[in-house]
């Protein structure tokens, strides 16, 4: 008696119909999903931005409670060269038709919403957007309280990403946090330790010439105003050193900040800082405080 024929016809045409429901299934599946985790990536962004301002508090507070303190903060759009906001007819004008859903990440990927940086690029990101969104919170008198500045550049890895937080007098840091990164854990990664993150508060961004005079540098080298790095990260220092320095300079967020404190009638007033600044060990000489670091970090696989 013959063996039965495989029919081969039958066998492909059994996998390809098994493939296109499991293609459908999945689909669907990914599409269901997909308002959960625009909600989820907004929740995450939102408690950054209070980890930032010193408004959360990690082992107690729920969504619920983030989401609640989240309305204290208005959001806007910035022209990052001129330092003013963009009303609803400047914003169409630009092609931004919703500021809440504006990402300025995603802008550099738009030559008419971003500026190619060239060679004059410290922080690592190509382009730089025009137009930044930014987090406000006000007093009872509807001065700026403190402002939450979103801020990217390149590390060991990658991009890292974080929110940087400013005291009423658009110079006093109150906070930083950081969001996405590459770094490597248990060395550059430690950026988002609260420990090391809570070495910047306290930290004035500018001197009394307003220029940038905060980074990070090389652990156990300290230096007043500055924030140590941490042993065996020093390209990751070096990178959020560069992030730092580039977003409170003049590609990035101070037209803005100067404008806000000219508008508010204060001015740059750290003069305690400076004069300790300017007092260095006998053994030391004093370095120019607004210096990026002259080389990018490069990615070659180990932290220095």
């Amino acid at each position: 008696m013959s063996k039965p024929k495989s029919n081969n016809t039958k066998t492909i045409s059994v996998a390809l119909t098994l493939c296109l429901v499991c293609s459908v299934l999945v689909s669907a599946v990914a599409v269901g999903l997909k308002p959960s985790q625009i909600e989820n990536a907004r929740l995450d962004r939102n408690k950054n931005i209070l980890v930032a301002a010193g408004m959360y508090d990690a082992e107690s507070d729920t969504p619920k409670d983030v989401a609640e303190r989240f309305k204290d903060f208005e959001v806007k759009i910035v022209d990052l060269s001129k330092g003013n906001y963009l009303d609803d007819d400047a914003l169409n004008e630009a092609g931004i038709p919703d500021r809440n859903a504006y990402d300025a990440s995603q802008a550099t990927k738009n030559q008419a919403l971003s500026e190619d940086l060239g060679d004059n690029d410290p922080a690592g990101i190509g382009r730089v957007p025009k137009y930044a969104k930014v987090y406000v919170k006000s007093d009872d008198a509807g001065q700026p309280e403190m402002v939450v500045l979103p801020i990217q550049g390149y590390g060991l890895w990658g991009t890292i990403y974080g929110f940087l937080t400013l005291e009423s007098d658009m110079n006093t840091i109150k906070g930083i946090s950081f969001y996405e990164h590459k770094e490597t854990p248990g060395l550059g990664a430690r950026i988002e330790e609260p420990e090391w993150r809570a070495k910047w508060s306290g930290i004035h961004s500018y001197d009394e010439n307003g220029d940038v005079a905060t980074g990070v540098t090389k652990a156990g080298n300290p230096k007043e105003n500055w924030v140590d790095g941490i042993s065996g990260a020093t390209l990751t220092g070096r990178g959020v050193s560069n992030m730092i320095q580039f977003w409170l300079g003049e590609q990035g967020y101070k037209p803005y900040l100067d404008a806000l404190r000219e508008e508010s009638g204060k001015t740059i007033d750290n003069a305690d800082t400076q004069a300790s600044q300017l007092t260095q060990p006998d053994n030391q000489t004093a370095q120019p405080t607004t210096e990026l670091a002259a080389a990018l970090p490069v990615a070659n696989g180990k932290e220095a």
